[in-house]
């Protein structure tokens, strides 16, 4: 998955990506709104880039825009109090009353797409304002969970983000720092006003998000992130100064005080929370939970029909995987059950050792420098930027998604990064890591978006917006293309961990709505996810509990894929001989992410372009 805590941090922003070219001047003059032949469009779109990062230190830092006029943002933090919130979102419905001015009738094909992707994003994420809980487009219900808030996300940020290569960058540091106690206070006022109007966790969250802080708070101060990644890299730079000190008293003095009182405040609500998982009991939840679907799926696909496709699909790779499973001599029990066995063998899966835990992403690694040398036979056009495979930082590993992807920096200095959770290798059998890494690196995630960032055409607005179900329906339309590129040719059991995966999201889309619109409780969700997945229980409790936390997200991946699939099928149908795979991927990908609905036009477009041509 794309790494939620990498999206625009304001959150009328919503799904906006932290990602953009790597040429700074693409940040700044004529040049950045070259892909854009309407002048009132380019100037709009300008303007909205430059407000959203001026908006947002943390995208400001993302983008490696923090420098020159700019400069002072890197020594801040978004503090979320309810000014702020405000300010973002009377931003948003300006910026779409300025956009509903433009003449969307005189525009190039072009510019109609991006004036489209603008306003789908632009509607979804204030419709989401009529409910009073969320925070505003991004389906991330309450304010502090196992997988989302600043104690999570804050120190990570600082240490994969901030960049120090001075004293100021260092001083810029130390006053994040100093902020990010203002941060969880003020997250924590905003919380306590979601418990007053009845948004609170269930227990299962709640009990899982208050261990986590309390492991964090049990960590030295001196042994935090905070203080090590300061200190390790002012060491690398050979920068003077007292700087494990200074950041240690302010952990200690600033930052565990201040999320000793979010914890504090979390326990009090315990004995208030239910078990019941479903969003639906929350004030207007049927409609946040329509909300989520509306603003992920970017469809009008409903809650009962998209939990009918997941059932059909699920019977539909169910039998695929029943019948490579017998091929490999695995005829007794369900396909789950034979593939709980498949995980129980010590022959699939690494120990659960830091040495295996080396080897594993060692392995990864050299997966991805074979899929490079196969890209070429899909793609016309493939990314400069590099991917890395590297292991979640084990102090938020308990609470981080099982595999996220960090788009490479702006300026070419840091590559793209997929992140593992290696929490315990038992969720990971040796058969599906192929599959999860085509996912996250390449030819998913890390190709798609490395491409948008570095596309001297597409306006830089594009690199704020992502939509989750198209870029995490390529990600899984990806896993595809490398089965069809022939990875699995002699490898069946990397085969049976490709259908595996598949049946995971379609699962997803059962489990999801099961939560959220059809009464499932988490114990019945679990036991559906073991029984149709074979996956282990932690890792199927954890995938839950997620969706209970995020509603809807987990739908983007099989709607997503099977759209891409369609249109693919669609193009190929409509030319015949004349159908070019590489050519199909590079116009699908040119513009960067879209809603779907739009997609299609694009690929409308080039199926005409090239009738014309009589390709």
């Amino acid at each position: 998955m794309i790494d939620r805590r990498y999206f625009l941090s304001s959150a009328s922003a919503g799904a906006a990506l932290v990602a953009a070219g790597p040429l700074l001047a693409r940040a700044t003059g004529p040049q950045a709104t070259a892909g854009s032949s309407n002048k009132a469009l380019a100037a709009f779109m300008d303007k909205y880039f430059e407000a959203e990062v001026d908006a947002s230190p943390e995208t400001a830092t993302g983008l490696g825009l923090d420098t020159g006029a700019r400069a002072a943002l890197k020594s801040r933090l978004t503090i979320p109090t309810p000014e702020h919130e405000a300010e973002n979102r009377a931003r948003i419905r300006a910026a779409r009353a300025d956009l509903g001015k433009l003449d969307r009738a005189s525009m190039s094909t072009q510019d109609g797409i991006y004036y489209d992707t603008l306003e789908a994003h632009l509607d979804a994420v204030i419709r989401t304002y009529a409910i009073p809980y969320g925070q505003g487009g991004w389906p991330e219900v309450y304010r502090v969970s196992q997988g989302g808030g600043a104690y999570l996300n804050t120190g990570d940020f600082l240490d994969n983000q901030h960049t120090i290569k001075n004293a100021a960058d260092a001083e810029a540091y130390v006053s994040r720092v100093n902020d990010f106690a203002d941060v969880l206070a003020a997250e924590t006022d905003r919380m306590r006003e979601d418990f007053g109007i009845g948004v609170v966790p269930p227990d299962f969250i709640l009990q899982k998000t208050i261990g986590l802080q309390a492991g964090m708070l049990r960590t030295k101060a001196g042994d935090s992130t905070l203080v090590g990644s300061i200190v390790r890299r002012t060491s690398e730079q050979s920068i003077a100064g007292d700087w494990r000190a200074r950041v240690e008293k302010l952990v200690a003095e600033r930052v565990y005080p201040a999320l000793q009182s979010q914890n504090d405040a979390l326990k009090a609500v315990l004995p208030k929370a239910g078990h019941e998982a479903s969003v639906a009991r929350l004030p207007q939840g049927a409609q946040y939970y329509a909300n989520s679907l509306s603003y992920i799926t970017t469809t009008r696909m409903t809650a009962e029909e998209i939990h009918r496709v997941g059932l059909a699909q699920v019977a539909e790779l169910t039998a695929l995987s029943d019948a490579m499973l017998k091929k490999l001599g695995h005829t007794k029990g369900t396909v789950g059950e034979r593939m709980v066995a498949l995980n129980a063998d010590p022959a699939n899966v690494y120990p659960n050792t830091d040495a295996a835990k080396i080897e594993l992403v060692a392995h990864l690694n050299t997966q991805m420098a074979e899929m490079q040398k196969l890209l070429p036979k899909a793609f016309g056009r493939l990314p400069k930027a590099g991917v890395e495979i590297k292991r979640v930082p084990p102090e938020i590993q308990e609470g981080a998604s099982q595999g996220y992807y960090n788009p490479p920096s702006l300026d070419g200095t840091r590559p793209g990064i997929y992140w593992i959770n290696l929490t315990d290798t038992a969720n990971w059998p040796k058969y599906g890591l192929p599959t999860l890494t085509y996912h996250e690196a390449s030819p998913g995630h890390h190709l798609q978006i490395a491409l948008q960032q570095e596309s001297s055409a597409t306006p830089k607005a594009m690199n704020l917006i992502f939509f989750s179900s198209y870029g995490e329906g390529w990600g899984l339309y990806a896993e595809q293309l490398a089965d069809e590129l022939g990875t699995y040719d002699n490898d069946p059991l990397g085969r049976i961990g490709f259908y595996q995966s598949l049946l995971f999201r379609a699962v997803r889309l059962v489990v999801d709505t099961g939560l959220h619109a059809k009464g499932w409780s988490r114990e019945q969700a679990i036991r559906y996810f073991i029984d149709n997945t074979g996956r282990a229980e932690g890792g199927a409790t954890s995938e839950v509990d997620r969706y209970c936390a995020w509603p809807g997200q987990a739908c983007a991946y099989k709607v997503g894929h099977n759209e891409w699939l369609r249109l693919r099928a669609k193009a190929r149908s409509a030319l015949g001989s004349g159908f070019d795979l590489r050519s199909f991927h590079d116009t699908a990908l040119a513009s960067g992410s879209m809603p779907l609905t739009v997609l299609e036009r694009v690929v409308d477009n080039w199926i005409g372009a090239r009738k014309s041509r009589g390709v």
